[in-house]
């Protein structure tokens, strides 16, 4: 594939090679981060550590079809979810007033993040070239670990297919 990329677009085979050799990676501890939520709360990831798992479904777009369908998902079925000792949320790089106005019309009774200067995006290595977050959800241990990556996230079926995968984790119960 690199030949590829090689011969048709010259540079871009590197670009793609240096950016999957920085990708975070399952046992990785996760990066910090600090962000504003739709709940009009700041969320550390610090706050967590040694405390609860986390996990941070990143959306690419506030309003969009997709985005809507994950959100309503997590919304509808978070109890699945809430039978762990997790905290989850949903984050994107859209400005904090669409996050919030997403938030209210989907009904997300969890925080929707923003991450408007994508520096966390780009930690997590979820920002598209294209400058919006990919569709990954990141599960991060108590230790602050990740756990696991996400990268086939199915929007309609996002709360159940969480809650498996922390049981599958093996992350504690309440």
């Amino acid at each position: 594939m690199f030949n590829y990329f090689k011969r048709w677009l010259p540079g871009v085979g590197l670009a793609l090679l240096a950016v999957s050799a920085q990708a975070l990676e399952v046992g990785d501890p996760a990066p910090d981060f600090e962000l504003p939520g739709s709940d009009g709360e700041t969320h550390r990831l610090a706050d967590y550590r040694g405390k609860q798992a986390v996990v941070l479904a990143w959306f690419p777009r506030a309003y969009t079809s997709g985005c809507t369908i994950e959100c309503k998902s997590l919304a509808e079925n978070g109890h699945l979810i809430r039978e762990y000792d997790v905290t989850y949320f949903m984050a994107s790089v859209d400005p904090l007033s669409k996050n919030k106005g997403f938030a209210a019309e989907t009904g997300a009774d969890f925080p929707l993040l923003s991450d408007e200067d994508k520096s966390v995006a780009k930690a997590y290595g979820v920002l598209h070239p294209l400058g919006f977050a990919r569709r990954h959800t990141i599960y991060i241990g108590k230790d602050g670990q990740v756990l696991k990556i996400d990268t086939d996230v199915e929007p309609a079926t996002s709360a159940e297919d969480m809650a498996a995968t922390l049981g599958e984790l093996g992350v504690q119960r309440r």
